[in-house]
């Protein structure tokens, strides 16, 4: 008997101590840390930190200095970073996001979805874009949710809404060609602009190219009333150009930045003293360097084994037919421009199905274009934040929004070094880059 009522009071002791500490408030997660130890790439373009410290609370970065020089409020968490290199996420200035291609027998076409734009804002943060601008194939109101609510684990999102060009002859995709906002005339193309400020775009973007001959531009008429219309709305206008000629004459309309370089000819001196006296942005998308089977192991993270072979196949046939002098016009132009600093050059991909990985590529083509990995990681985030007009982003310094790569080797060694992805933090917290890549890649 006193053995059972022993052991009945311990079991009692035992069961009020549970439900005591049950009833406990549950201490909070910590919301600060303190990461020490990286190599750290501002995005500024001024020498790495070595052996830095940064301090993130909430979603901000609150301090940054040099290892021991920070005071780590009490309960902050801490992240030893010793030997890996931390630069800013990239901000993408030109996307196309939300589709699908569906392919039934010999046709094809395109499904734009809520689920697929928040998929691809997904895939983007995966690989480190931590901001992106889609740029004017977006349909109705689904963008404009999407940007109003933010994805916790996704890429920050803008929106130019639909782009505008003459009907049917804007988007290159045939089954994409009604996305735009069809004009002919200058009171229409007006009318045009006025819809997109009152849904708020964050800029307006138009095409003016014949894709090859195979349609017609938007004339300078009409895209001088739409420049103008813009303006008078407090928006920029951005254009999506292939020849000289055109980006002279939008130069002169008052054209605010260009969606591609100059893609038919060497710019010539003429133009040069035109972006002199007018400065204005560009986002290259260099185009023509196939893919090689080294970018397979970074695909391979975000795609089913059938599509990375599928591919594979691609890679082959592209490196038969790839038009090096294509790349090469565009690079000449490119490094021009960036040696002169008569513009600010940005960072844009024009990736549609293909998401994330393909900043990595362009990256790479950059520096193949003659600009150091410093210019390019500058240009993928403090310029191209500077351009979205959002002085929150770009940056690993006190007061942005914590959005930033942590790598496994030092990029300026090596630009394919920010392929080797160590963890992602969007707005202060850690992808789950794991659990995505699992996502990602199920058949």
């Amino acid at each position: 008997m006193k053995k059972s009522a022993g052991l009945l009071l311990r079991c009692t002791i035992l069961a009020t101590t549970i439900l005591s500490l049950w009833a406990m408030p549950q201490q909070p997660a910590p919301t600060a840390i303190l990461f020490e130890g990286a190599r750290l790439i501002p995005g500024d373009g001024s020498p790495p930190v070595q052996n830095s410290a940064f301090l993130v609370e909430g979603d901000r970065f609150r301090l940054v200095d040099r290892r021991g020089g920070i005071r780590a409020p009490q309960g902050a968490a801490r992240v030893n970073l010793s030997g890996k290199t931390v630069i800013p996420a990239l901000v993408d200035l030109h996307t196309h996001l939300g589709y699908t291609v569906v392919r039934t027998n010999q046709t094809q076409k395109e499904t734009y979805t809520r689920q697929n734009l928040e998929d691809h804002l997904k895939r983007l943060a995966f690989y480190g874009v931590g901001t992106t601008l889609s740029m004017g194939v977006d349909r109705g109101d689904i963008p404009f949710q999407v940007r109003a609510n933010p994805l916790a684990g996704a890429a920050i999102f803008f929106t130019a809404g639909a782009g505008i060009a003459l009907p049917g002859m804007g988007p290159g995709a045939e089954y994409r060609k009604d996305a735009a906002l069809g004009v002919t005339t200058e009171a229409e193309a007006r009318t045009a602009v006025r819809e997109l400020a009152a849904k708020r775009v964050d800029i307006v973007k138009f095409w003016v190219d014949d894709r090859n001959g195979t349609v017609q531009k938007l004339p300078p008429n009409v895209y001088r009333a739409l420049i103008d219309e813009a303006h008078k709305q407090n928006l920029r206008a951005v254009a999506h150009i292939y020849y000289l000629e055109d980006a002279k004459d939008l130069m002169r309309a008052g054209v605010d930045g260009f969606a591609h370089g100059v893609r038919d000819k060497d710019i010539d001196e003429e133009f040069m003293n035109m972006l002199r006296q007018r400065r204005v942005f560009f986002t290259p998308n260099l185009p023509e360097r196939p893919l090689t089977p080294a970018d397979l192991s970074m695909i391979s993270e975000s795609l089913p084994a059938a599509q990375v072979q599928q591919l594979r196949a691609q890679i082959t046939a592209g490196s038969a037919n790839a038009n090096a002098e294509l790349f090469n016009i565009q690079a000449r132009n490119l490094k021009k421009i960036a040696e002169a600093r008569v513009a600010q050059i940005g960072f844009g991909t024009d990736s549609g199905v293909s998401i994330g990985w393909t900043a990595h590529v362009e990256l790479a083509d950059m520096v193949a274009a003659g600009l150091t990995p410093d210019q390019v990681i500058m240009a993928a985030t403090r310029t191209s934040a500077d351009i979205l007009k959002q002085p929150s982003l770009g940056m690993v310094v006190a007061g942005r929004s914590a959005d930033f790569i942590v790598l496994d080797a030092n990029p300026l060694e090596n630009i394919l070094n920010t392929r080797k992805i160590s963890r992602v933090y969007i707005r202060g917290k850690e992808i789950d880059r794991k659990s995505l890549t699992a996502e990602f890649t199920r058949p």
